[in-house]
């Protein structure tokens, strides 16, 4: 089990990551915008993160870490 974190005012929503997860658990909140008035990515179900990166990896912002949780 992995988690997803989102550096929520470095995030501008482009949606990359969104596109990248294979788990299809990510996904572009549309109910709060931060301080650049972009709305921004979010992990819905972290349970379900396996930490592959690849929403990490297709960040051109840099504003997602993962870390792998305790198996």
């Amino acid at each position: 089990m992995g988690k997803m974190i989102v550096d929520f005012e470095t995030c501008k929503g482009c949606g990359l990551c969104v596109t990248a997860c294979p788990k299809k658990i990510v996904e572009i909140r549309r109910d709060k915008l931060n301080k650049k008035g972009y709305y921004t990515a979010v992990c819905i179900d972290q349970n379900a993160c396996i930490a592959c990166t690849m929403c990490a990896i297709m960040c051109p912002d840099c504003a997602i870490t993962v870390r792998e949780g305790k198996k």
